[in-house]
């Protein structure tokens, strides 16, 4: 891909700590995500891998057409961003992979249950759109005895206003959406 074809604008959030990369087209299909918490995890992408070579760079997370990098609490987004953003621009540009394709070819199969469809339909309409527009993504984990419990990932992943996200938006919406729904509860990632 021709680097002039490239463009890479930078998106705030409401973590401090995490940085959202949009690009101009899509790195992959809708709904994927991928969530890089430390350097050990990256073994199918060689970009993230390639970000945790800065020093800073604290968790990687890629979905859709964008990229959310966590910096470690030591630098300023303005001493690293252009830093990080020239490296993505130029990775692409030398059209190097971004992740192993096999991972695309993953297909999941699953046969839920009535009350988990709901869930998960409430969470994709109501939820993803705004948690994405923040740099991150909301995954369910689980329904048990009116509990749900999701991963939050991406920017979302240690934010400061993730427990208020969490408890008056994605809490109210479920259990207003659907009465089995007494709880939400996040999973560390």
């Amino acid at each position: 891909m021709d680097e002039n074809n490239i463009h890479i604008y930078l998106e705030s959030n409401p973590n401090p700590g995490s940085l959202k990369f949009v690009l101009n087209f899509m790195l992959f299909p809708e709904g994927l995500s991928y969530d890089f918490p430390d350097v050990e995890s990256t073994g199918p992408s060689p970009l993230a891998r390639g970000l945790f070579g800065f020093e800073y760079v604290e968790r990687v997370f890629f979905m859709n057409n964008f990229i959310t990098i966590t910096k470690s609490e030591s630098v300023g987004w303005e001493n690293i961003q252009h830093e990080l953003k020239a490296y993505i621009k130029e990775y692409l540009a030398l059209d190097k992979p971004v992740f192993d394709e096999t991972l695309l070819d993953q297909e999941e199969i699953t046969n839920d249950p009535d009350i988990v469809v709901k869930i998960k339909g409430v969470l994709d309409e109501y939820v993803r759109p705004a948690v994405e527009q923040d740099g991150g993504a909301i995954v369910f984990q689980s329904f048990d005895e009116g509990v749900v419990t999701v991963a939050l990932q991406g920017s979302c992943s240690g934010c400061p206003s993730s427990t208020i996200t969490l408890k008056a938006g994605i809490e109210n919406i479920l259990t207003t959406m659907i009465p089995e729904v007494k709880r939400v509860e996040a999973e560390s990632v």
